[in-house]
């Protein structure tokens, strides 16, 4: 038994690979996540410990925010000074390192990077941890002095001598390049300005006396964790943290972890599909090898072979197409992974791939899912072979269920889609979104579930239709090819299930994506009531400096300041809430339109105010005129009024989580430091739009961190964020259509074989070559446009849903992107062509005689 199965894996090797594909690009996908993973943890981790003070003292990070502030937190300089005293200290230095900062060359371009990687400006102070050493010019030594790091140099075209402008968050000032650093470890991606030690803090933070961390090294002999603990008592019960070598290490590898993470979930996703997609292919595939070698296993079962037997060959043929697979596919993966550490180079971040990590668990997991795809794909193709009766080397039986009826699917599916459907009328009818999130992905799973089960019994009706053209338009050909798409409603609905994944896929993503769209420029038609808006691409802060300038624009009239905090809020239902509130200038109401609930604008932005979105209100048990505990960074408290209640569509309201938002003097009085993070601009009277934002863009050109936004820019700004995530499942169709087309190459190949001796005959009695060509080519494309016609059909049913659960978000517009649909199906069309070209050559390449002969 073991040879025969070792010799019918040989035989059919060029198909089978057809399906080893699948698992290829599967394995492929989840081996290079996790190698380009493992190499760039393992990269910075070696960047962090190597760089990292023994101990580092910083201020405490209380709360987070999802916006930045722009404000910087600090510690006194003096405690350098103290901490120089204690006990086992070497040194103590301290540090100045600020993101929050623009620096652009004597042309206004701006020097960062096109990553979206931060500008840190910091002070020039070399140590054996220094991840840079000097290769030309000297160290600053003046306030008009920096170093530039020589990456930003190389890309940006800087020389010594050049001037620069750094803008920070007290103003801006210019500077001579005297000096490039070349990174002696990992570069991160950033630009790094270094600046004169002695006038760093003063320059970039306002004064000489804080600094943002301070570095301590320990004396020879002292433990990383003893000196932690001295440190710790002399700093006292302050907002410091303090932290070891490994700590510090450990917190910034956290940091970048959610950037690892997306591209690891990413990549994992892509694994997802192939591996979903694949089963389909690889079932077919088993499914329809089993039924040509009919007679071939019946000789088995008549020459001794038990059922038992038959089933371990196939099983072992899927283990062997398995390895093979997961072999070609961690080869493909550590190919993968050396092209992401490319890429990742050419953005700026200066990876190696002689320094690439394969961890025990990338082969591992390689082959476990390889071969566990596989083995779980032709299980049930497995245990169809056992059930052939060694009577069935005297007659073709077929085991491939063409004339088997398909009651039991019928059953099954039609329970599993009726759950489905229930679960997706709950999503669509529930009030709350955490219930009706879990309800959509319950709903998805099970009428997709639903619907590749019970895809046979659509096959007959729907490709009858599909396919009702082609006798009037194609003659005898165009009815024989549709024949054969309903000889094998099995084998067809495996088929087309393949690409019925991915378009379901696009076509849900499709309609959230054109809703969310769309009901954002409702949003913003019926809030947005400035003439221009005055913010970064990335919605980083900009100084006061830019604010400056824009009043002092001829024909502006109105200014309105827009910053960020984040906060935490203690709640009547005794929970606490972290949120990031938004700070506004007066005459809010001028350049916004703001429905309320209770309350207005003056008493949301009063001093010792605020206000909130009302449905946020209603669930924590908040009224009118409550007074609630707000927390601000650094340990600043209050106790805030509620002034107002909003009453605006999105649940959010007027902010971020709760819509919390209060007067920008609330703001200064507990973030001070912080920047302005958009600026809301009318023309004077007398003045027209048009001829205000030619102004404004000449005052902001030398800015180049910001831009001037009308309505409809806003608009583009939001749609192509929300592009993003469509690109994405772009990628998922892309890779979906891949394998799918290798599942219909593989289908009409096994097919032609399997009609040899009918193809044979059709051409005996006068069938040319281009019309048995035109025939699998049109048997091709109705099978791809049957499952592209299922998929779409399932995705717009998900859109729906997807967007009645937005709808609990505020976003109430539903849009269907017809472009979309239909170029998707004419999409299908055309792949259901390319599929059929080699199987469609080498059929009408059949020799006649030879093929009427076959056996």
């Amino acid at each position: 038994m073991l040879k025969a199965t070792l010799r019918s894996f040989l035989a059919h090797k060029g198909r089978l690979l057809l399906s080893a594909l699948a698992v290829v690009l599967s394995v492929a996908f989840v081996a290079g996540s996790l190698i380009f993973s493992d190499t760039v943890t393992r990269t910075f981790d070696r960047l962090f410990a190597s760089t990292s003070a023994d101990v580092t003292v910083k201020p405490k990070e209380d709360l987070t925010s999802s916006v930045p502030t722009g404000a910087v937190q600090t510690v006194p300089a003096s405690l350098a000074t103290r901490l120089a005293g204690v006990k086992g200290v070497a040194s103590a230095h301290g540090d100045v390192s600020v993101q929050s900062v623009t620096v652009v060359d004597a042309k206004n371009r701006s020097l960062g990077p096109s990553t979206g990687a931060p500008t840190i400006a910091t002070d020039w102070f070399v140590t054996h941890r220094s991840p840079v050493k000097l290769t030309s010019g000297h160290a600053p030594r003046g306030a008009d002095q920096v170093v530039l790091d020589a990456d930003t140099a190389g890309r940006k075209h800087v020389r010594i001598g050049d001037t620069l402008t750094v803008m920070a968050q007290p103003g801006s000032f210019k500077v001579e390049v005297v000096g490039i650093a070349t990174f002696t470890t990992t570069n991160p991606g950033a630009a790094l300005v270094y600046l004169a030690p002695d006038t760093a803090a003063a320059k970039l933070l306002g004064t000489a006396d804080r600094v943002t961390s301070i570095s301590v090294d320990a004396a020879p002999g002292v433990s990383d964790a003893v000196l932690k603990k001295r440190v710790a008592a002399a700093v006292g019960a302050g907002p410091y943290e303090v932290k070891t070598a490994d700590e510090q290490a450990k917190s910034s590898a956290q940091a970048l972890g959610g950037f690892l993470d997306v591209i690891k979930y990413v990549m994992l996703g892509f694994a997802g599909i192939s591996v979903l997609v694949g089963v389909f292919l690889i079932v077919n595939t088993f499914s329809m090898l089993i039924a040509q070698r009919t007679r071939e296993l019946g000789l088995l079962r008549a020459l001794g072979a038990d059922r038992r037997q038959v089933r371990r060959s196939v099983l072992t043929e899927a283990v062997l197409l398995g390895l093979v697979g997961s072999t070609l596919g961690l080869a493909a993966g550590i190919g993968l992974a050396a092209g992401l550490i490319k890429l990742m180079s050419a953005f700026g971040m200066n990876l190696k791939t002689t320094e690439m990590v394969v961890g025990w668990a990338t082969p591992v997991s390689s082959y476990v899912v390889g071969v566990g795809v596989t083995f779980v794909a032709a299980y049930l193709p497995a245990r169809r072979a056992a059930t052939v009766s060694p009577m069935a080397a005297l007659a073709d039986a077929d085991v491939a269920g063409v004339g088997r009826p398909l009651k039991v699917r019928a059953v099954v599916g039609s329970v599993v889609g009726a759950l489905g459907a229930a679960a997706l009328v709950g999503c669509a009818t529930s009030s709350k979104t955490a219930t009706a999130s879990s309800l959509l992905g319950l709903g998805v799973v099970l009428t997709l579930t639903a619907t590749v089960i019970a895809g046979p019994l659509l096959v007959r009706p729907v490709i009858r239709v599909l396919g009702g053209a082609f006798p009037a338009l194609f003659g005898s050909v165009g009815r024989m090819s549709q024949r054969n798409a309903l000889r094998n409603p099995r084998r067809t609905g495996a088929t087309a299930a393949a690409l019925m994944v991915g378009l379901a896929l696009v076509g849900g993503m499709s309609v959230a994506s054109a809703s969310m769209s769309k009901s954002f420029d409702q949003q913003i038609d019926k809030t947005l009531g400035a003439d221009f808006i005055i913010q970064s691409a990335s919605f980083t802060p900009f100084s006061e400096e830019v604010t400056d300038a824009v009043r002092g624009t001829e024909g502006v009239g109105l200014v309105v300041r827009q910053r960020y905090a984040p906060i935490a809020l203690r709640l009547p239902d005794g929970k606490r809430v972290e949120t990031t509130a938004a700070g506004y200038g007066d005459r809010v109401d001028d350049v916004a339109h703001v429905p309320y609930a209770s309350g207005d604008t003056a008493a949301a932005l009063a001093d010792g105010a605020l206000g909130m979105d009302v449905g946020f209100a209603e669930d924590h048990g908040v009224r009118l005129g409550d007074v609630l505990p707000v927390e601000f960074p650094g340990g600043r408290t209050a106790s805030l009024k509620v002034g107002a209640l909003t009453d605006q569509e999105t649940a959010d309201g007027f902010g971020a989580r709760g819509g919390v938002f209060f007067g920008i003097a609330t703001v200064e009085k507990y973030v001070p430091g912080g920047q302005d993070t958009a600026l809301y601009v009318n023309a004077r009277s007398g003045t027209t739009a048009d001829r205000l934002r030619p102004l404004l863009e000449k005052t902001l050109d030398a800015y180049p961190q910001v831009q001037v936004r009308d309505q409809a820019d806003y608009k583009k700004l939001v749609h192509d964020q929300i592009a993003v995530l469509l690109y994405l499942v772009y990628a998922l169709l892309g890779l979906a259509i891949v394998i799918a087309v290798l599942g219909v190459v593989n289908t009409l190949a096994l097919s032609v074989v399997e009609r040899t001796r009918e193809i044979g005959l059709l051409r005996a009695i006068g069938l040319g070559r281009r019309q048995l060509r035109r025939m699998i080519r049109l048997e091709s494309v109705v099978i791809a446009v049957f499952g592209a016609v299922l998929g779409l059909a399932l995705g717009l049913v998900w859109g729906v849903c997807m967007q009645q659960v937005l709808e609990l978000q505020g976003m109430k517009a539903l849009a269907v992107p017809w472009g979309t649909i239909v170029a998707v199906v004419v999409g299908s069309a055309v792949v259901g062509v390319v599929a059929a070209l080699l199987p469609a050559l080498r059929a009408s390449r059949l020799n006649v005689l030879a093929a009427i002969a076959h056996d």
